[in-house]
């Protein structure tokens, strides 16, 4: 253990000096997680001095050194802009700590049912989040493939400028990425809501686990909640109503009703299209990370499009011009405050 450490040597920071900028553990409390209570400080690490996320483990919420020595593994040797990055440790006195770069806007979770995220904002946290999890998976083969195993919205972190890591890595599982598809077998682990049922089933984890778990996501993102919710004290996962919702053309009745105005067409039916093959029970029909960021890219650009179109149209009637759309056949004009009265509706 000692030599595989090494490895990991520049890394390290002192118990004391966590101490000093968490008041010993007492205050500065930002988040609670299955490793434990994170804390906000500001530190020298490996890469300066900056404010700091500070995760502590409490062998009370179940993960311990296993997941503790894999993080700092995993993220140590594997580097993207849109993973979290691990800035040191501390492993000292019974205590284990991981220090990562500080994502100011917290988790995605908690910003499902927020109004402050536009459309556009949110295709692109989730654009960001396919690329972290193609890296992970790695389609051209050129390292190992990172199975992540427990990708939901609560291990999606947003920096102060919203791009999105992927975080959390204790649970992931390695395997070859020279192979078209890779399955392992192992014990079961996640969270309800967002497992692959066939995982759940054979415990036969694959990339397409991680595949399900995102299209979960890419939901939550549309609808502006969480996968699950209690009702009468019973869990309920509300992934096969979305599913149900999307094949019969329902969707008007679970998307997040702030969103649905600002829309695009294009953008909704791309985003929609992709996120339910995601949730296909066979793994087969589900898609690559690959194709994943390619049709949220699409997403993206089609939203980007509509508004800039639209941006040019309010444009003209500030200026009180007059604006033509064709709509068919037919051309409607709309003069300055029709028109406005037309978009607030």
């Amino acid at each position: 253990m000692e030599s595989f450490m090494k490895e990991f040597e520049h890394l390290k920071i002192h118990l004391e000096d966590l101490k000093k900028v968490t008041n010993s553990f007492g205050s500065k409390v930002i988040g609670v997680g299955g490793f434990g209570k994170v804390y906000e400080g500001e530190i020298s690490h490996s890469k300066g001095r900056s404010l700091v996320a500070i995760k502590r483990l409490s062998r009370e919420f179940g993960q311990g050194d296993p997941e503790f020595l894999k993080e700092i593994m995993m993220l140590s040797r594997y580097s993207h802009e849109n993973l979290i990055t691990l800035l040191g440790y501390c492993d000292e006195d019974g205590e284990k700590i991981l220090v990562y770069e500080h994502a100011f806007n917290g988790s995605l979770d908690r910003h499902l049912s927020s109004n402050v995220l536009t459309w556009p904002q949110r295709l692109k946290i989730c654009l960001d989040a396919a690329k972290g999890l193609e890296y992970l998976h790695d389609h051209r083969g050129t390292q190992q493939r990172i199975l992540h195993r427990d990708i939901k919205s609560a291990n999606i972190l947003l920096d102060d400028n919203w791009n999105a890591k992927l975080s959390d890595m204790g649970l992931s599982k390695v395997g070859p990425a020279n192979q078209q598809h890779t399955v392992l077998v192992t014990n079961l682990v996640g969270t309800p809501g967002y497992c692959d049922p066939q995982y759940m089933e054979t415990y036969m984890l694959s990339k397409e686990s991680d595949i399900y778990s995102f299209g979960v996501v890419l939901f939550e993102v549309l609808c502006g909640k969480l996968c699950f919710r209690y009702t009468n004290n019973r869990l309920e996962i509300l992934v096969p109503l979305w599913k149900q919702s999307y094949k019969d053309k329902n969707l008007d009745q679970i998307i997040f009703k702030d969103l649905r105005p600002s829309m695009d067409p294009t953008s909704l039916e791309t985003f929609s299209e992709i996120a339910f093959k995601c949730l296909h029970y066979s793994r087969e029909q589900r898609p690559t990370t690959s194709l994943l960021v390619h049709k949220l890219e699409i997403a993206l650009k089609c939203q980007e499009r509509h508004d800039m179109k639209l941006t040019n149209v309010v444009g003209k009637y500030s200026k009180g011009e007059e604006a033509f759309f064709n709509i068919g056949k037919t051309v409607i004009c709309y003069s300055a405050s029709s028109f406005f009265q037309k978009i607030m509706e």
